[in-house]
């Protein structure tokens, strides 16, 4: 099962705008990691890793036909509490989105406005845009 509309995205960064420093920014980003529904075994296979993180990521990607039109869906999960609060972030700004949408928007901005982009060490900073990435390029091919 895939997650429904896109989630407000304004409303997440409004929560991380509230947060002062960046202990309770990224504690605020593992919890929202820790929500993730699981992701079936069925969609961890090599297809869905994604290369360039250090940790394990693996993204499940779909098209769907929504009430604005094909929106692309996307689930995922990573081994690393951090990484899997990234994830769901990730998640939320693309998720449930037209594919011509995700292919003009680029995360890293969204990233930058909660305050994390900068914090990021830069093994985490290069898997956070590979899975940017991999988003962007599944939803150019549905669109394409």
């Amino acid at each position: 099962m895939f997650p429904q509309p896109p989630a407000d995205i304004e409303a997440i960064a409004q929560d991380f705008e509230l947060l002062e420093d960046w202990e309770d920014k990224i504690q605020h980003a593992i919890e929202l990691g820790r929500a993730l529904p699981p992701l079936d075994e069925a969609d961890r296979i090599d297809a869905n890793k994604v290369s360039g993180c250090a940790s394990q990521v693996w993204l499940a990607s779909r098209a769907a036909r929504g009430p604005r039109g094909v929106v692309m869906l996307y689930r995922g999960d990573s081994d690393a509490l951090i990484v899997r609060g990234l994830v769901a972030l990730a998640l939320a700004f693309y998720s449930g989105r037209p594919p011509q949408e995700i292919v003009a928007a680029d995360a890293m901005d969204f990233f930058r406005r909660l305050g994390l982009a900068d914090h990021l060490t830069q093994q985490r900073a290069n898997g956070l845009r590979a899975m940017i990435a991999r988003i962007r390029a599944e939803a150019a091919a549905v669109q394409g």
